[in-house]
């Protein structure tokens, strides 16, 4: 009887015949036990059955997913692969039809592609908003579905037009899965059948394979088309590049000659040199702010002069000029103004420079080139300026917070800084755009041999020199001409030594407070330059003490009883020592003035409106402002 089995699995019998051998020892008397061995024989061929025809159905299936593989491979024609995918769908999941469908990115929605099975035109001619449906819904989430039951199923949004197409269609059983690319969705792979039937994972994987095969085919096609208008484009070049041999080869020239000067250190202005040389005319090479970074090449900012009312435009230069280079950045090539040529790199979106050219033989590519070259060479500069910067950075922020630590004379000596020599600290305090103002200190400091550190809103500036003032004035309109914002630069009086350095920065940042305290923001100043208050605030003044001797009951009187005795004594001195202007410009009596001038008067005693005592009185208030309060050691007891 095992025989029988085994017979039958050979000839691939249906799961019925395998009762035919137990039926008949039934019928033949076959005692309890035979039977019962029989039933285990059936149970155990028809599992054999089971396996073996699984094994068929994933050899059926891998077989198809080759053939797939071997369609893409040999990819010619995308409609032609993405039928054999739709049609293999069809016949691997045994449905009565299969479709797939794409996004269209222009409409927002998904329409028909390819179609197996379908014996409806307007199924074949549906398209499927995101969301509306099986398939938008699959579009829109990238997540398989299926249904046994399209029209009783509640988890889709049901549309007039799909609902009638699908019912034209007959379809009842529907199974979806995404087009994916990566994370983006480009269409949907379906399988219907036109009765009721439940999808199994295995299928569910299948058809998500075949999707998958279809998602690479439809990138494929569009990675041959790319090439294709990629080679026609080099064709259309190839064959321009002949017919102006000539331009292309004095392109090549231009270039090699700027390439070499690169290699053997030249600058800018020899790039300048070859263009004017190989082109003539003249050429300016502005820098972002639209400023000339070349001026020994004859007749080189004559092209971008502004003349007239635009005489105080950015760098001198003329505002068309500046727009043109903005469109030349947006477009990625040389723009023509009149019978100029402006050819202008940026990077990361920031204009980096600008080469404006006027000749009567303006070749765009050299133009092009050249500006790229310089942009190379400003980027290289820019980054060797930055990690100089750092380390010199570095090396004066341990002068300024640690002036003990060992070798800081050594690391100076290193970049070139001799501590042993005079040298004034800059604290130049600016709003905002601190990489702009990092990047224009670090420069400073490189060409003037100092060291140059970034700090929240100021930057520090350590310079060799014994004219405080006239570094402060210059630091601070260089720098607020970069910012173009107005920046404060207080400086220190000569000092040596890391300790001197420290010491320095403190009297340079007070020197920066004072003037900003001033009324005067966007000036230069030392300690020397601002009269009295340049000395209180010069290093080892005890300027506490003298705001505790002129001014010290007053503080403490209004600190002890939250009173405004030194606001009124500003406002009384500010208005020429006038009650009534007080009262006015305070929004009080004149009344309660008096009283506070008298409070004043038993708090400081008489005298107090004498000229010298009153100076030191408006000075001690000034500094008070300035926040060099006296703490309450140092104020003597109050007079009431």
């Amino acid at each position: 009887m095992v025989r029988r089995f085994l017979e039958l699995l050979a000839r691939e019998a249906s799961a019925v015949e395998f009762e035919g051998p137990v039926i008949e020892a039934r019928a033949a008397g076959a005692d309890p036990a035979a039977i019962e061995e029989l039933e285990r024989a059936k149970v155990e061929a028809l599992r054999v059955r089971a396996l073996l025809r699984r094994r068929a159905r994933r050899e059926a299936e891998l077989s198809a997913l080759y053939d797939t593989a071997g369609d893409l491979a040999a990819l010619r024609d995308l409609d032609a692969v993405l039928e054999a995918i739709v049609h293999r769908a069809r016949q691997l999941l045994a449905t009565d039809t299969a479709y797939l469908t794409l996004h269209d990115p222009d409409r927002g929605d998904t329409y028909m592609r390819v179609t197996d099975g379908s014996i409806s035109a307007k199924f074949r001619s549906l398209r499927l908003a995101m969301g509306a449906g099986l398939g938008g819904l699959v579009a829109q989430t990238a997540v398989p579905y299926s249904t046994a039951d399209y029209f009783a199923d509640a988890r889709f949004r049901h549309k007039d037009d799909i609902d009638e197409a699908v019912q034209e269609e007959g379809l009842v059983a529907i199974l979806g899965v995404p087009l994916r690319l990566g994370q983006r969705v480009i269409g949907v792979l379906m399988a219907a059948n036109r009765s009721a039937r439940p999808f199994h994972q295995e299928e569910v994987s299948l058809l998500a394979s075949l999707a998958a095969h279809a998602a690479v085919a439809i990138d494929n096609a569009r990675l041959l088309q790319e090439t294709r208008n990629a080679l026609e484009e080099l064709s259309q070049a190839h064959r321009t590049a002949r017919a102006h041999a000539e331009a292309v080869e004095r392109a090549a020239t231009a270039h090699d000659r700027m390439t070499s000067l690169v290699l053997r250190g030249g600058g800018i202005e020899d790039v300048a040199a070859v263009v004017t040389d190989v082109l003539g005319g003249s050429l300016a090479v502005l820098d972002d702010l639209g400023r000339p970074l070349t001026g020994h090449v004859a007749g080189l900012t004559d092209p971008v002069r502004a003349a007239g009312p635009d005489a105080d435009a950015p760098g001198g230069v003329d505002p068309g000029v500046l727009e043109a280079a903005q469109a030349s950045r947006a477009l990625g090539r040389t723009v023509r103004r009149g019978d100029l040529c402006i050819a202008s790199v940026d990077v990361g979106g920031e204009p980096l420079c600008t080469l404006v050219l006027r000749s009567d033989d303006a070749d765009e590519r050299i133009l092009e080139r050249a500006a790229l070259v310089c942009a190379l060479l400003l980027l290289f500069r820019r980054s060797v300026a930055e990690a100089e910067g750092r380390v010199r950075g570095e090396l004066l922020d341990d002068l300024i917070s640690r002036p003990g630590s060992p070798g800081l004379a050594d690391r100076a000596r290193r970049l070139g800084i001799d501590l042993t020599a005079p040298h004034v600290v800059v604290v130049a305090r600016h709003d905002g755009q601190r990489e702009r103002a990092a990047f224009w200190a670090s420069s400073q400091a490189a060409q003037r041999h100092g060291l140059a550190a970034a700090r929240p809103g100021e930057v520090v500036l350590l310079l060799p020199g014994r004219d405080p003032g006239a570094l402060a004035q210059r630091t601070a309109g260089d720098l607020s001409a970069s910012l173009g914002t107005p920046a404060t630069a207080g400086a220190s009086a000569p000092e040596t030594g890391p300790v001197g350095v420290a010491r320095a920065y403190r009297e340079a940042r007070r020197c920066a407070d004072a003037l900003v305290a001033l009324g005067r923001a966007g000036d230069g100043a030392s300690a020397g330059e601002l009269g009295f208050v340049g000395l209180l605030i010069g290093e080892g003044r005890d300027v506490p003490g003298f705001v505790a001797g002129a001014l010290g009951p007053v503080i403490e009187y209004d600190a002890r009883r939250g009173t405004a005795l030194a606001a009124t004594l500003a406002a009384y001195f500010g208005s020429g020592m006038s009650p009534s202007r007080t009262a006015e410009t305070m929004h009080i009596h004149v009344n309660t003035v008096t009283q506070r001038l008298d409070r004043v008067a038993k708090l400081l005693g008489d005298g107090w409106q004498e000229p010298e005592r009153a100076l030191e009185i408006q000075l001690a208030l000034r500094l008070h402002r300035l926040g060099h309060t006296p703490s309450s050691q140092s104020v003597g007891p109050a007079t009431i």
